[in-house]
């Protein structure tokens, strides 16, 4: 029997090719952030190009949920990203004023963390939102996010 760690996440082929976030991020940030990412952590190009990815797939289907308390957790790599996008504020607060409705969404991390299947979970829910999933980046699911449970932060 199949387990949710088990199951491939992939996008609904009814809705059409997965979206890219390098569609909707404007070149010049999109370059900025993956400098930021090389500069920080031992990432080349790709590497970090991957990380960012995700954290933008990753927010923007959070805020896309906004309001459910479904407790969305990224996997750590997954994390970086998104903290990349998060520490770089007023593009940050750009994003959440076009994507989430004018309210920013916070970043609320917890110290322990958590087992409860969150991050694959989020995974496939970044994926059924039409996200490019990059499932190696989200492996660690078994050891779960640190973000609130059942909140609308991250």
């Amino acid at each position: 029997m199949a387990t949710a760690v088990d199951t491939p996440v992939a996008t609904d082929p009814v809705t059409g090719p997965a979206r890219s976030p390098r569609d909707i991020v404007p070149a010049d940030l999109w370059e900025k952030q993956v400098g930021l990412l090389m500069r920080d952590y031992p990432y080349d190009s790709v590497m970090a190009t991957r990380v960012l990815g995700q954290g933008y797939a990753y927010l923007l289907t959070a805020m896309s949920l906004r309001g459910q308390g479904l407790g969305l957790a990224p996997s750590k790599l997954v994390d970086i990203g998104a903290h990349t996008i998060i520490l770089d504020t007023v593009a940050y607060a750009e994003l959440c004023d076009k994507y989430n409705g004018g309210y920013f969404l916070h970043h609320v991390p917890e110290v322990e963390m958590k087992d409860d299947g969150s991050v694959i979970k989020t995974a496939h829910l970044v994926a059924r939102a039409g996200w490019e999933v990059d499932l190696p980046l989200w492996e660690d699911a078994a050891d779960c996010g640190p973000c609130h449970p059942g909140n609308d932060s991250h």
